[in-house]
Order: C-alpha cells, then sequence, then structure tokens
C-alpha cells in the first residue's frame, strides 16, 4: 500500500555538472504532474512527466529541477542586430537634438548595451546532462516510493485498527437488534392496555402490529452486507494500489449504516449507528491518502 504523500530527492555530481531532482507527492484524486525546470530542458518536460507517470497513479506531482553546469565548453553568444541598430539610431537622433553633447559612441560601448549580445538560451541539453537529468530524476522517485512506502504501511495499520472498532459495533448491532421488536411489543401493549384501561388487548392484532414493525425496522440485509464489506476491506488492503477500490467500499459502508440508523427506531442501535459513521469517517479520511 501507498500514501499519496511523500518526499524524494536524487543527485548527479559528476564531470562539472551538479544536477538536482526534487519531487514532492500530495494528495489528488487523478495524477498531476507539475515541471519547473532551467530552460535547457524544457523540451524535456513530456519526458519528465511520461516518467513520473511511470511510478505514479494518483496524486499531484511537483517536479523541481536544479542545474549548475561547470564544464569548460564553448558557449555561443548571439548578436541581436535589430536591437543594436535600435540604439545606434535613438543615439543618433540624440545627437541631432543635442549636437554640442558628446559623442561617445563605440562598438564597445553598444556591446554593453541590455540584450545586444547575450547567451544562446535556444540550445538544448547534450546526452551527458539528459543523463544527469534521468540518473537525478530516477533516484528522486525511488526514495519518494520509499516514503510513500512507509507512510502507507502506517495508514494501513491505522485502518485495519480501525475496520476491528467498525466490526466490534455492527456485532454489537446485531446483538440488538432481535431485541428491538420485543420491546416494541412490550410498549404498544402497555399503551393499548392504559388507553383500554386493564382491558386485555386482541393478541392477534397486537402479534400483526409487532410484524410490520419488524418487517420495517428489519436490517438483516445491511448487517450482513457491513460484514462483507469489512471482509472485503481487508483483503483488499493485502493489494498494492487500492486507493480506488477501498473509496468506493467506504461509501458502501457508510450507505448501509445510514440504512440501519434509519430503519431501526431504537436509541441504542441509533447511537451504536452513529458510533459507526464516526469510524467509518476517520476510515474514508485516511483513504483519501491512499494511492
Amino acid at each position: 500500500m501507498l500514501s499519496m504523500t511523500g518526499y524524494g530527492r536524487g543527485e548527479y555530481k559528476e564531470g562539472g555538472i551538479e544536477l538536482t531532482v526534487e519531487v514532492k507527492t500530495v494528495n489528488n484524486r487523478y495524477l498531476d504532474v507539475s515541471v519547473k525546470c532551467p530552460r535547457i530542458f524544457i523540451a524535456y518536460e513530456d519526458v519528465i512527466r511520461a516518467t513520473v507517470r511511470e511510478k505514479l497513479t494518483r496524486g499531484h506531482a511537483d517536479v523541481y529541477v536544479g542545474l549548475s553546469d561547470k564544464r569548460e565548453k564553448q558557449r555561443e553568444l548571439y548578436l541581436d542586430e535589430n536591437v543594436a541598430k535600435a540604439y545606434v539610431k535613438a543615439a543618433q537622433r540624440v545627437k541631432e537634438l543635442f549636437p554640442d553633447a558628446h559623442d561617445d559612441i563605440t562598438v564597445t560601448n553598444i556591446l554593453r548595451y541590455p540584450d545586444v549580445i547575450r547567451q544562446d538560451e535556444n540550445s538544448s541539453a547534450d546526452d551527458e546532462l539528459l543523463q544527469a537529468l534521468k540518473t537525478a530524476l530516477a533516484g528522486a522517485l525511488e526514495k519518494l516510493n520509499v516514503m510513500r512506502g512507509t507512510e502507507g504501511e502506517k495508514l494501513k495499520a491505522d485502518m485495519l485498527s480501525r475496520m476491528d472498532v467498525i466490526e466490534k459495533l455492527v456485532s454489537d448491532v446485531e446483538k440488538r437488534a432481535p431485541l428491538v421488536a420485543e420491546g416494541y411489543r412490550e410498549k404498544l401493549e402497555a399503551k393499548m392496555k392504559k388507553i383500554l384501561e386493564g382491558v386485555q388487548p386482541d393478541e392477534g392484532r397486537l402479534l400483526t402490529e409487532v410484524a410490520l414493525f419488524s418487517d420495517k425496522s428489519n436490517i438483516d440485509e445491511e448487517l450482513t452486507r457491513l460484514h462483507s464489506h469489512i471482509s472485503q476491506f481487508r483483503e483488499i488492503c493485502r493489494e498494492k494500489l487500492v486507493g480506488r477500490k477501498l473509496d468506493f467500499l467506504v461509501q458502501e459502508f457508510n450507505r448501509e449504516t445510514n440504512t440501519i440508523c434509519s430503519k431501526s427506531n431504537d436509541l441504542e442501535i441509533t447511537r451504536l449507528g452513529l458510533a459507526l459513521k464516526n469510524e467509518i469517517e476517520k476510515v474514508r479520511e485516511q483513504v483519501q491518502n491512499i494511492e
């Protein structure tokens, strides 16, 4: 079982290349991958996302790539001729407006003007940088999944312990359920005797009313399904990717419990039902963290 929350960091330091990749994941219904990287890797963002999707199926993942390239290599400079011409034209116009001003326009000065000369930003990553990126990303994802696995086991233990509590509450409801009809019969008989001022009520009619009540308040099917859900929950927890299955199953837990509370017509069963709903909600919150 894997948690959707985790963090992993991978590094590559060799031959003047220092590259780090950090991957942080949080809960999300679907898989969403956000990448922030130096411009040199922009063309490879889809490759980064595809690599992350091989390891994750749900959650929001933020991928941060940091690069320091200290290798000795030829730097490509780009001369923006249009910018240079614009500066010179503007200087000539200023000279026309102020003929007595000292003219210090030189080639060296023009090269120093902003954006006239800049490094080639369109250069792409070479094979060595791409290998560094793959290595660091693989390391980050491996550490991320180790953390997610550790956190997933903690979530699993917590949910299974709560499932034991849920099973105990269901058993308590099961023990209480047969007493509800008998309690209703006693209350109804006492009420009828009071109304009839001591006259013995019609036993046949009394039994009919009790039978109708028993049928309306019968929760045997809901209890059977809850026991089945508990068994399924424990079985699913043995698998690795269980988030969607458990999410659906918890909805079924809630549906059966709501039906029990609405049909019970008994304070004790209602109390147990509310306790059930409380535990189910705690499980549901944990399920939201599971991939």
